[in-house]
């Protein structure tokens, strides 16, 4: 079955019923992705006098509480609330369209002189502007980081100094009209970097010019088995009025 995508003029032919899920899922326990010492997920059962909320231990129902922190819990969407005071800057209002042509590149974080390895705006330039896919502008960028060890999906960030992006990539990223960045990686900026998130700034351009329409996700993994290239994204967060929240970017391959 297929269907197509009309986008600068041209008409791309997707699959609807092969979607390619590029997020980790939230499960309880110390064996999922964590970061910036978050508290691993809970699933906690609601008790309220007689009632039970677990069918295991005898109740009617399957009915749970859930903690979680969206920033270090797992994929997750965020927009420029992240960095602003405004309590009306939450994704829930930032993000209103949810489909968007995305272009897939993979590249390998080179180190620097202070140890820490860093994504470049070379590398990701001369991957956006060359091979048969360049005529196209995409909306959205999914980076893949090489190498792309498995242990992405169960890994523990915290105080571990992470991969992060040169802040020049973020500012070419913006002033080319890509509105969505999904990344492996647990921030677009160095995890202890004194309160600058100088990569968060100049993607959003904060404060000054801000692209309130655009979104961060981070915490993605993408299989060894998609290629590179053009994708239709769906975008699919939960209806939080907060500046983040947990979701579950799905792929469909272009053609």
């Amino acid at each position: 079955m297929l269907a197509t995508y009309s986008y600068q003029g041209r008409s791309f032919a997707f699959d609807p019923a092969a979607p390619l899920d590029i997020s980790l899922p939230l499960a309880p326990g110390e064996q999922q992705v964590n970061c910036f010492w978050a508290e691993p997920v809970a699933f906690d059962v609601i008790r309220v006098g007689n009632f039970v909320g677990s069918v295991a231990e005898g109740g009617s129902t399957n009915y749970k509480r859930v903690h979680l922190t969206p920033h270090g819990n797992g994929t997750h969407t965020e927009c420029y609330g992240h960095i602003s005071p405004d309590p009306r800057a939450t994704l829930n209002r930032c993000l209103r369209r949810f489909l968007f042509v995305a272009r897939l590149v993979s590249v390998q974080p080179r180190p620097q002189a202070n140890g820490d390895e860093v994504v470049l705006l070379e590398d990701v330039r001369r991957e956006l502007e060359g091979g048969p896919d360049a005529a196209v502008r995409p909306e959205a960028l999914i980076l893949r980081t090489l190498p792309n060890h498995k242990s992405k999906r169960t890994r523990h960030y915290s105080g571990t100094n992470p991969t992060y992006l040169e802040p020049a990539l973020a500012h070419y990223l913006a002033g080319h009209h890509i509105e969505h960045l999904l990344l492996d990686l647990p921030s677009v900026d160095r995890e202890e970097d004194g309160g600058q998130l100088l990569a968060h700034h100049a993607f959003w351009q904060y404060p000054h010019a801000t692209r309130q329409a655009a979104t961060i996700t981070e915490l993605i993994f993408v299989p060894d088995e998609l290629e590179d290239g053009l994708y239709l994204l769906n975008l699919q967060v939960t209806s939080l009025e907060l500046d983040a929240s947990p979701s579950k970017p799905i792929l469909y391959a272009l053609r």
